[in-house]
């Protein structure tokens, strides 16, 4: 194991937020090196990627929680461990890595030992780990923890060819889900290769008006209503959304209002990286 010392008086690249405005507003700056708490990592940074959950650093409200001042943008990260603080005994220098924290845009970035950091599989490149966290752990979230799907259920994800919906067609198929996958024409055999048994291209199709039904609704692209959305779904039990805490009781979470069904299976990513 090993410690940076005087880590603050080098000089890294990242990308800095210094107030509410569009991502124009963003700027890549010179600034400290963090150094890592004696029970955290300093990561040298080789790949991350955008989210939309990484535009809340640039909202008023974030602005206002950090007391007004500057912060690094971005969650998403791979790399490799630079050095470790004294308490620290999961991992040492030189070992691969990928996770989630705040201020990932950046040649380096501190987190915790206990945070959200795990070792890199040896046969995935660091672009690809770097783009797993936030995409990856929003659909298993929604699908496990507030869908609970189950093997042979039918499962709709509506917009099935981002970062969140790939992710999810493969973990509903891998809990032994039959996948219904919405998506645009250029989208279609890549959701097909990833393992959806139909799918439904929007732009000639509208799903809410078919006759299929399903137990169970992920709705990620969030560009129908909820009436729409129920018609598609089969009578059943009390469910519950993601996004806001409130979701745990069972109310599914539309744009920001919350409303109690009686229909099964239809969780909204509202707030994608609830991780």
């Amino acid at each position: 194991m090993g410690m940076v010392l005087a880590a603050t008086a080098l000089k890294i690249r990242a990308v800095v937020s210094h107030g509410p405005g569009s991502v124009s507003a963003l700027k890549m700056e010179d600034i400290d090196r963090p150094a890592p708490a004696d029970d955290g990592v300093l990561v040298r940074v080789r790949a991350s990627s955008a989210n939309p959950v990484d535009l809340f650093t640039i909202t008023p409200v974030a602005h206002m929680q950090r007391g007004l001042k500057g912060a690094v943008v971005g969650t998403d990260f791979a790399g490799t461990v630079e050095a470790v603080g004294k308490n620290v005994t999961r991992f040492e220098p030189g070992d691969d890595v990928f996770g989630g924290a705040r201020g990932a845009f950046a040649e380096y970035l501190a987190i915790s030992e206990q945070g959200a950091l795990v070792r890199k599989p040896a046969g995935v490149p660091f672009d690809q780990a770097g783009a797993v966290t936030v995409a990856g752990s929003t659909a298993l979230q929604a699908l496990r923890d507030h869908g609970r799907v189950q093997a042979g259920q039918r499962v709709l994800i509506n917009g099935a060819s981002g970062g969140v919906g790939t992710f999810a067609v493969q973990i509903a198929r891998s809990f032994g889900a039959e996948v219904t996958a919405v998506c645009s024409t250029r989208n279609v055999e890549l959701v097909r290769s990833i393992g959806a048994q139909r799918v439904i291209d929007y732009t000639t199709e509208d799903f809410t008006l078919g006759g299929e039904r399903y137990d169970l609704m992920l709705d990620v692209a969030g560009n129908r209503s909820w009436s729409e959305c129920l018609r598609v779904l089969e009578a059943g039990p009390l469910t519950s959304g993601l996004g806001q805490p409130a979701s745990s009781t069972g109310r599914a979470v539309d744009g920001g209002r919350s409303a109690i069904s009686s229909r099964c299976g239809w969780v909204r990513c509202v707030a994608a990286g609830a991780w």
